[in-house]
């Protein structure tokens, strides 16, 4: 049964005031991907106070087979998730799902679904212009790219790559593995880290066509058996940055917007030494530029990092518990203020407030108690 309890709201990291906390909606919804069973039967959502950090209980928004990971169209309006399985309407692959979004309760109508062109679709994005959702698929080992039609429906693919090779790790990386897909900020590249390759796959983008081509070069390589899994931008778009699940590491690149070519300029762990059963999942950039959070499961905590402004390169600031087990995501609320850590295996979500003070304790928040949740999405509330 879904439940509220307390929880402590936490500072995490230092951000400016000016350009992170920008005049916007009192309410927000957070939309709640989960792996559907006996606890979760698809996707949630609930509302978040801006002005208290306090989330509503959980409800169900829509019923479908395990929507891991969640996209919102840039209307505000569609929202697009994977169906993380094996088999889809009869074929051995996963699927993507349309939904409407009810702008007065939030809850979601299924307007289609179709193929995702592989087995176990993990991550997917929308494009910046809203033309077209792109998709990794874990099991397959390759990406595609699926239109979005006028009335938010998805068309069947019309882009897709195969990604192929293996690496040291004979456990995980005997093929591909694509975990995730992200578009450029010009919206002319999309890049997939592939944990079974160890490398960040760079592909041209035309979202109006829904194609993706290899880029020369194209791709950009970790070190043997890093599994790079997630990938982010800095706001500027000069740096990316990917977490590498097997070796508990972030690489830092330098990024060529004109080109799409990533160059490493550094490497560092997410992890105070050797945390025995630890993973790393998710990577993300604070709306100001100045720091960069990754999730560790095992050590159950997210890593902090400031970001050096010219270079791109990473400090290690801190740790911060979740406050529950396998934060296998997190969401940043855009304006900065908050961050929303997903606990997989706890059941919960936990809301930290972004301050100025490290360590700095607050105003109790709340945390909410969703089965195996795993991606978290945010939706203003006109």
């Amino acid at each position: 049964m879904l439940h509220r309890m307390l929880a402590c709201v936490l500072s995490l990291a230092f951000f400016s005031a000016t350009g992170c906390q920008a005049a916007g909606p009192d309410t927000y919804r957070v939309y709640l991907g989960t792996y559907t069973n006996k606890d979760s039967k698809g996707i949630y959502v609930c509302e978040l106070d801006m002005k208290t950090g306090t989330l509503t209980e959980p409800r169900l928004a829509a019923e479908t087979r395990s929507p891991s990971f969640l996209a919102v169209h840039p209307n505000n309006q569609w929202l697009y998730a994977v169906g993380e399985v094996s088999e889809w309407q009869g074929e051995k692959t996963g699927g993507v799902s349309a939904f409407a979004i009810d702008a007065k309760t939030g809850s979601l109508t299924l307007l289609n679904a179709q193929s995702s062109r592989g087995t176990g679709p993990c991550h997917l994005v929308v494009d910046k212009t809203g033309s077209c959702v792109l998709v990794a698929n874990y099991g397959g080992g390759n990406v595609a790219a699926l239109p979005i039609e006028k009335d938010g429906k998805l068309g069947e693919a019309t882009g897709f790559n195969q990604h192929t090779g293996s690496s040291v790790n004979q456990s995980r990386q005997k093929g591909p593995h694509a975990h995730s897909i992200n578009v450029s900020p010009n919206n002319d590249f999309a890049f997939a880290a592939d944990l079974g390759t160890d490398k960040v796959y760079v592909y041209k983008l035309d979202a109006k066509k829904g194609t993706i081509e290899p880029n020369s070069p194209d791709a950009a390589s970790v070190a043997p058996g890093a599994g790079p899994r997630h990938f982010a931008f800095h706001p500027s778009g000069k740096f990316a940055y990917v977490i590498n699940e097997l070796h508990q590491t972030v690489t830092a690149f330098s990024y060529d917007a004109k080109t799409g070519v990533l160059t490493e300029v550094q490497t560092i762990s997410t992890v105070p030494g050797e945390v025995k059963g630890n993973s790393t999942a998710e990577v993300q950039v604070h709306p100001s530029g100045k720091f960069l959070y990754g999730s560790n499961r095992g050590h159950d905590s997210l890593a902090i990092f400031a970001i050096d402004q010219s270079t791109g390169k990473l400090t290690a600031v801190g740790h911060q518990p979740i406050g529950g087990k396998t934060p296998r995501n997190f969401g940043i609320h855009p304006t900065g203020t908050y961050i929303l850590a997903a606990g997989q295996n706890s059941a919960s979500v936990v809301v930290f407030r972004v301050d100025q003070a490290i360590g700095k304790r607050t105003e109790p928040g709340i945390l909410i108690t969703v089965g195996s949740p795993v991606c978290v999405k945010f939706v203003p509330v006109k």
